[in-house]
Parts: structure tokens; C-alpha cells; sequence
């Protein structure tokens, strides 16, 4: 068991009725829209007995809004204190939008920047999406794409300095959005959709991820085609996909050992014709081989 924090998001001023999350969202705090020219502000009630804050990349912000800590503090929305709030005002500049031939939104991170790599390993990490003004719809979701879908690629290290060294391997969790082995539900699309893949990550030297679709393409950034994207710690790119093959799909970091600890789930493009779906399945095949891994000679899951 390990302790975490997780950014919620509310619809009432009393921090009172939860705003649902989608199922794929898993670890993540809730996505904070925008359009470009907008002015932006959160309100942050820190539930937690430790200071915290928001810190976003992308926008701009004065430095009380910053959401980082300095040493000697400078107060603002540096560190909220438990039980206390902070309004965070940030502006969508154009910079902070997509550029030319670019898709119609682009994402940035968000998460908290006190003692940011704990909080970061402990699920305090969320994102922004800033749109289009051409592209924009009342709610600020873009208008030229069917689905939105959010990756975030990390090895939570839930090591501490009391953590026994045969036990640190064990204790670096290779996950999407919180989930690994297969347990990350909810990317299900149907045929001929236009889906936007949002594909941001964190974390340190070991963070070099290469999410790999199997039977899909994405337009990467609206300059090429690709089934595998790179990724470093703070990277934050947007893939475009058109649903256009039915069946169960693996969606994996393509890093050897990143797949063999678990950094996999699937996708589900719903469609077809019922003897496609019947050959292709419909629950987890075609991802067994990594989840089975280690074996004994009888058979059974070491």
C-alpha cells in the first residue's frame, strides 16, 4: 500500500460536489480547459496536512501565481497551507497556443511544486488544454475531433529511505496514469471517430518512454504519420488519430523493460462486422504475452 494525493475537481464554490472523472483518467487531476486569450483562474482548497500548490506550464502568470516555492518565500500561491485556499489567475497567451499547422489544442502539465518530486510521485500532476479560438466550442473542447483521451507516462518510485534494497526494484511502479499490467480501463472509441491523444510525462532519467499503438496510426503535431512517440521527462505533444481499424489494441511503452514491469494497457475501436469482432476478441487478447510473463514449469504465474 501506498499513501497518495490526488487533485480534485469540484462545480460548487463549497468544494462540495465532485465533478466525475472519466474512467481512463485514473491518477490524474482534472483537465483545466481554456482558449487562447483567455484568463484563467483556479481556485485551490488544500484538503491535504501538508503545504501544496499549482504550478502550470504553458501559461503565464504573475510570480505569486507561480504555484513554486522560493527561498525566502514569496508568499501568494507558493505553498497553500493545510485548510487554506489560493486563487490562481493565469493567462492564455497566444505563445501558449497551437502555432500554425499545428492541431487546434495543445496540452501542458500541471502539478504541485513545494517539494515537487514527492508530490509529483505521490499523483499530484494534472493538465491544461488551451484551444483555438477558430476551433472553440462554449465549453472550450475543440470543434474538429470526436474524442479527447489523455496519456501520462511516469515510474512512480514509491521507494522511502526506510525501503529494505531488495525491495527498491519493486517499489518503481511503470505506469499510465497510475494503472499498470493491463488494469487502466476506459480508452474505448468508436469506428470513425476523430480522436485526440494527448501524451504528456514526468519523472527522471529513467523516463524515456516510447508509446506504441498497435494497429493505428496518430498524426504527430500535425506534421507526420507515426505509431510510436518519444517522450522525456516534461514532454507534452498531441497525436491525432481517425479510428479506422475495429478490435482490442495494445497501447504500450515501447522500452523493454518498461513493458515487462507493466507500462500497458488497451484501446477498444468499437465497430466492424460481428465476424471481425469475433476474430479479433473483445476482452485482452493479444496482451497476455506480457502479462504472463513469468511462469513455472506447471503452468502457473510465478
Amino acid at each position: 500500500m501506498y499513501p497518495k494525493l490526488h487533485y480534485v475537481g469540484y462545480s460548487d464554490d463549497g468544494f462540495a460536489s465532485p465533478v466525475p472523472q472519466p474512467q481512463w483518467a485514473g491518477i490524474l487531476g482534472p483537465m483545466i480547459r481554456g482558449v487562447v486569450g483567455d484568463t484563467i483562474k483556479v481556485v485551490f482548497l488544500n484538503r491535504t496536512a501538508q503545504p501544496l500548490s499549482i504550478h502550470p506550464h504553458g501559461v503565464q502568470y504573475a510570480p505569486a501565481d507561480e504555484g513554486a516555492v522560493y527561498n525566502p518565500p514569496r508568499g501568494g500561491g507558493d505553498a497553500v497551507a493545510p485548510g487554506q485556499r489560493y486563487t490562481y489567475t493565469w493567462f492564455a497567451e497566444p505563445e501558449a497556443g497551437p502555432a500554425e499547422g499545428e492541431p487546434s489544442s495543445k496540452v501542458w502539465l500541471y502539478h504541485s511544486h513545494v517539494m515537487a518530486e514527492e508530490e509529483i510521485y505521490a499523483g499530484l500532476v494534472g493538465t491544461i488544454v488551451l484551444t483555438d479560438p477558430a476551433h472553440a466550442k462554449a465549453d472550450a473542447t475543440p470543434d474538429d475531433v470526436d474524442r479527447e483521451l489523455v496519456t501520462f507516462w511516469m515510474v512512480f518510485n514509491e521507494n522511502r529511505e526506510s525501503s529494505p534494497p531488495e525491495d527498491e526494484e519493486m517499489n518503481l511502479k511503470h505506469a499510465i496514469n497510475g494503472y499498470f499490467f493491463g488494469n487502466l480501463e476506459g480508452f474505448t472509441m468508436n469506428e470513425g471517430e476523430r480522436v485526440r491523444w494527448y501524451l504528456v510525462a514526468l519523472g527522471t532519467e529513467v523516463d524515456l518512454h516510447t508509446p506504441h499503438w498497435h494497429g493505428e496510426k496518430v498524426t504527430l503535431e500535425g506534421r507526420t504519420y507515426t505509431d510510436v512517440v518519444e517522450l522525456l521527462p516534461a514532454s507534452m505533444k498531441v497525436g491525432d488519430m481517425v479510428a479506422d481499424n475495429p478490435g482490442v489494441w495494445l497501447l504500450h511503452c515501447h522500452v523493454n523493460d518498461h513493458m515487462t514491469a507493466g507500462m500497458y494497457t488497451v484501446f477498444t475501436i468499437n465497430g466492424g462486422s460481428a465476424a471481425a469482432r469475433a476474430r479479433l476478441g473483445v476482452s485482452n487478447d493479444g496482451w497476455e504475452g506480457f502479462h504472463d510473463l513469468h511462469r513455472g514449469a506447471a503452468g502457473t504465474r510465478r
